[in-house]
């Protein structure tokens, strides 16, 4: 098997720059669209053959081109950083060989196999003593807190002496828009649909009838991920999630989104003009590109296959909510973000699956107002923060700087 990554040095002090791992969603979505189409250092022109620099880099922010007042204890990785993009599972991206990861707790082991290799070889061992900090998306609801505990296992047996390897120490963990708790997350499809802060009503009267029939009624989402739940493990639990998931999907998720883009509700589904742009599709196709990186397969954005293994056994119905909670009570420093435009993993369902989140400062974050970010005098983000862990809910539709069901007011 081979796994495909790219690294990028810090634009800024990388002898002494974080190291920061980025993996997108799916699962089976290439982190190449972080490189191109998010925070890494290039976007692709129109003509998919050249670039431009990305002014907003995580490898070239630094102190004056970013200025914002968080709070003191979020983790301060966005200053300058080295970032490595992972395509995982194997089948994802540029990433080829057998595909047969269908589960967070499946992929988990091949991505730590994947940093024993790089801190072992010549090139990366450096970077092993760096801060490192771990940022994903989407479905990085999923293997944020999977793969942290996972790595978390295998630093107890290493310094036990019961597995011979290197130590993988990650200070922070930071999910965008993630997929965290499928039951409480898909009620938030009726009731974003319903009333998105800022944006209104999404879908008619009718729709939302069916919508609300669909996740409450007999037989709907809700009985389905209950029972999904109830299963755990089991042997039955695949066909059950799965079932689950297939019905979710289809019956409130599809409602909820209707005729918009699911990744950014003020686009229509069909828009002919996406932003940002997927230029870089073409770029990865080049055969001068695709000779010039290294990569010995025919790039893929997302992978049919490796959706196919995921949905078999239905984990995408199954909740990771657990895994954050222990990661919070360990007091990991914990950034968990969303921005108000997604319908997919809405913020409205990100913020319910937090306050949801059994672990020591659950009260305290349900009491604790929400504060402004600011950037250049303007607020674009609500933040509450609890010790080591944040929640930021970010404004893309900056006129509303008082959206229900929050009054922000400025810090």
């Amino acid at each position: 098997m081979s796994m495909w990554f790219w690294f990028f040095e810090a634009r800024h002090s990388p002898n002494t720059a974080p190291f920061t791992l980025w993996i997108n969603g799916g699962p089976g979505t290439s982190s190449m669209e972080g490189v191109f189409q998010e925070n890494g250092p290039c976007h692709v022109n129109a003509d998919g053959e050249t670039t431009v620099l990305n002014p907003y880099s995580w490898n070239n922010l630094s102190n004056s081109t970013l200025i914002v007042s968080p709070p003191s204890s979020f983790p301060q990785c966005l200053t300058f950083t080295l970032v490595i993009y992972i395509d995982q599972p194997i089948g994802t991206g540029f990433s080829y060989g057998t595909i047969d990861v269908n589960s967070t707790f499946a992929a988990a082991p091949v991505v730590w196999t994947a940093f024993q290799v790089l801190f072992e070889s010549k090139e990366f061992a450096k970077f092993q003593s760096r801060e490192f900090i771990f940022a994903t998306e989407s479905y990085g609801g999923h293997w944020g807190p999977g793969f942290m505990t996972y790595f978390d296992e295998q630093n107890t047996k290493i310094r036990s002496g019961t597995l011979k390897g290197e130590q993988i120490h990650i200070s922070a963990l930071m999910i965008n828009n993630g997929w965290f708790d499928p039951p409480i997350q898909n009620q938030a499809f009726v009731e974003f649909a319903t009333f998105a802060p800022g944006y209104g009503q999404l879908q008619s009267d009718e729709v939302l009838a069916q919508l609300n029939q669909s996740f409450f009624g007999p037989g709907g989402c809700k009985e389905q991920e209950n029972a999904c739940s109830a299963a755990g493990d089991s042997p039955e639990s695949n066909g059950i999630c799965a079932r689950a998931d297939a019905y979710c999907t289809e019956n409130v998720f599809g409602l909820a989104v209707g005729d918009r883009n699911p990744l950014d509700l003020r686009q229509s589904a069909s828009s002919p003009d996406p932003f940002p742009p997927e230029f870089y599709v073409n770029f990865l196709h080049n055969a001068t590109t695709v000779e010039r990186i290294g990569a010995k397969t025919q790039f893929t954005e997302v992978s049919i296959p490796v959706e196919l293994q995921f949905n078999s056994t239905g984990e995408d119905a199954r909740s990771l909510l657990p895994m954050l909670s222990a990661l919070a009570n360990s007091k990991l420093r914990i950034l968990v973000w969303a921005g108000d435009a997604d319908i997919n993993c809405n913020w409205l369902g990100v913020h319910n699956a937090v306050l949801a989140m059994d672990w020591y400062g659950k009260d305290t974050l349900h009491n604790t107002p929400f504060k402004n970010m600011t950037i250049g005098g303007k607020p674009v983000a609500a933040i509450q923060n609890v010790d080591n862990f944040s929640f930021a809910y970010v404004q893309l539709k900056l006129s509303d700087t008082k959206c229900p069901p929050f009054n922000l007011k400025s810090h």
